[in-house]
């Protein structure tokens, strides 16, 4: 859906916004770069129609051609795993997700707001689903840090409660050396719950600010 960032309901990525007007910080790394990374690495494995392989472009966004050709083999190095594998059977590639009215509560005060997410994974048949990360680890500790870095969890627990999902998994992809990491997620781990803590101060300050959706 072309106008999904265009929508009403309220995003991780708007309560990552709001998270840095309130605590503004100098930006070492340039996010937008990491960016289009990240997102040539989705469309090679759940949106192939949006990749030309001869142009070496993403709809109208260009690459190098050693970014391009190293995505490559961090797509064939998920396509090898075989969990990944197993994921994708039957699964709905960028699906969207919105919750209207979403009831919350911040220290003891109520409120609602209407949400939104879009999966790279979604199993309905196991009504749970996945995260792909491009990353520049090269060991699973190394992802795991990079996973609290990055506030992953909050994301992760945002998506799991629009969608009421028991279960999730993040998939990191190493950009240095292709290997292939995992974190595991249930609502009894403690990534769920500090995730969950955190984007609830987040949604009430949003509702404070802006009301239940996006001005």
């Amino acid at each position: 859906m072309d106008n999904y960032f265009n929508r009403h309901e309220v995003s991780n990525s708007d309560l990552g916004w709001l998270l840095d007007q309130l605590n503004p910080k100098e930006r070492f790394i340039d996010p937008t770069q990491a960016f289009a990374d990240g997102n040539l690495l989705d469309a090679m494995i759940t949106e192939t129609e949006k990749v030309d392989y001869f142009k070496m472009t993403r709809e109208n966004v260009s690459y190098k051609k050693s970014t391009f050709e190293n995505t490559i083999k961090m797509k064939q190095s998920f396509w090898r795993d075989p969990l990944c594998r197993d994921l994708m059977k039957g699964a709905d590639s960028q699906k969207i997700s919105i919750e209207h009215g979403a009831k919350m509560s911040f220290n003891g005060m109520d409120f609602e707001l209407d949400r939104r997410c879009k999966w790279d994974i979604w199993r309905e048949d196991l009504g749970w689903g996945a995260d792909i990360k491009s990353t520049s680890a090269e060991t699973q500790a190394q992802f795991e840090t990079a996973f609290q870095f990055f506030k992953y969890p909050r994301s992760r627990a945002w998506y799991m409660d629009i969608e009421k999902a028991e279960r999730d998994v993040v998939i990191g992809i190493s950009k240095k050396n292709h290997k292939v990491f995992k974190i595991f997620i249930n609502r009894e781990s403690e990534i769920y719950k500090q995730g969950k803590r955190e984007y609830l101060e987040l949604a009430y300050k949003w509702y404070l600010l802006f009301g239940n959706g996006r001005p």
